[in-house]
């Protein structure tokens, strides 16, 4: 801030330096103007210009380094008040400044709310003639053809799903309802969903489940869960799923494991990646890469923590690791 402030004030230095060099200069070469007299009340002058430069700087950068401090967010009280009428003129165009863009953040604001209120209505009438065209799709006596249609009814259920739940997902934490869930109906109920897409691809499952209950919000942890079990079966063929509980250091761990292709060590950090799919060749075209980083920014406010561990060619685990209850303080508010 001094840096900045002497070389705003360079011009003032500039013309006193000039002065003083003047004025030496002139005892110099007239023998009548005694020059210790004028050396004197150089450096006398000198002293005072620079305690006048220091008083000043403290002074007139009060206003600016509260400007500097400030976070820009919208919030103008924290600056401090304007005390020359230069300060008061870039005080009030940022007032004024502040004032437009709260108005547009709040327009903005509404707009999206608006928005996002459309799309979840939208999407839960669209969920209503998909229910009643499962039901009718019961009554199809042709097998492959009833298969088909229950793998693409599937896709369209969980895309839907998934598009509720990442728009519900800015205000997660006022939607939390913790509780203690039970871990075997939660994920039966997840598997009888996506029985349409195993059976033919030949996937069964192994059900280890050593810790029974977690402290959780039941809606969001299907919904974590789901994304795991949709992405173990997309990438397996003809193989079982591990599900398997258990209970380490007071903590719950739920491990999904997959003996899939696996993933690319390279791709390992990047997998909860907003849009990232796989380097690894696939044929899944439908791959949007956004199942992962959903789950991974559901599990952060009920403070699960996703580990995955995975070898190219023997499969991939994805761990969630409940918190311990008395962590459960942060999320209550307590």
């Amino acid at each position: 801030m001094l840096k900045a402030f002497l070389t705003e004030r360079r011009s003032w230095i500039a013309i006193f330096v000039l002065q003083q060099i003047v004025f030496l200069f002139i005892a110099y070469v007239d023998s009548s103007i005694p020059f210790a007299s004028i050396l004197y009340m150089t450096y006398l002058s000198s002293f005072i210009f620079i305690v006048f430069v220091l008083v000043r700087f403290r002074r007139e950068t009060k206003f600016y380094k509260s400007l500097e401090e400030w976070d820009h967010n919208l919030d103008v009280t924290n600056i401090r008040e304007a005390e020359t009428p230069f300060e008061t003129m870039i005080e009030k165009s940022i007032a004024e400044q502040t004032k437009q863009l709260k108005q547009e953040a709040a327009q903005h604001r509404l707009a999206l709310e608006n928005e996002k209120d459309e799309l979840m209505a939208w999407i839960h009438e669209v969920k209503t003639p998909l229910t009643a065209m499962h039901l009718i799709m019961e009554t199809i006596d042709d097998q492959s053809l009833k298969s088909r249609l229950d793998y693409e009814w599937l896709r369209v259920h969980l895309l839907l799903d998934r598009q509720l739940h990442q728009k519900r997902m800015s205000f997660i934490e006022n939607d939390l309802s913790l509780e203690a869930l039970e871990l075997k109906p939660l994920i039966f109920k997840e598997l009888k969903d996506l029985q349409s897409w195993c059976i033919p691809k030949g996937i069964g499952f192994d059900i280890q489940l050593e810790a029974g209950e977690v402290l959780s919000d039941a809606k969001w942890l299907s919904f974590i869960m789901r994304q795991l079990l949709t992405n173990a079966v997309k990438y397996s063929e003809a193989s079982d799923i591990l599900i398997k509980s258990y209970e380490q250091d007071g903590q719950v761990h739920l491990a999904v494991q997959d003996f899939g292709r696996g993933i690319d060590p390279k791709d390992i950090p990047r997998v909860f990646d907003k849009g990232f799919t796989s380097t690894t060749e696939h044929h899944d075209q439908a791959a949007t890469g956004m199942g992962l980083y959903l789950a991974k920014k559901a599990a952060k406010p009920l403070l699960i923590h996703i580990e995955v561990d995975s070898k190219p060619g023997t499969g991939t685990t994805f761990t969630l690791i409940f918190p311990k209850r008395n962590e459960f303080s942060r999320v209550l508010g307590v």
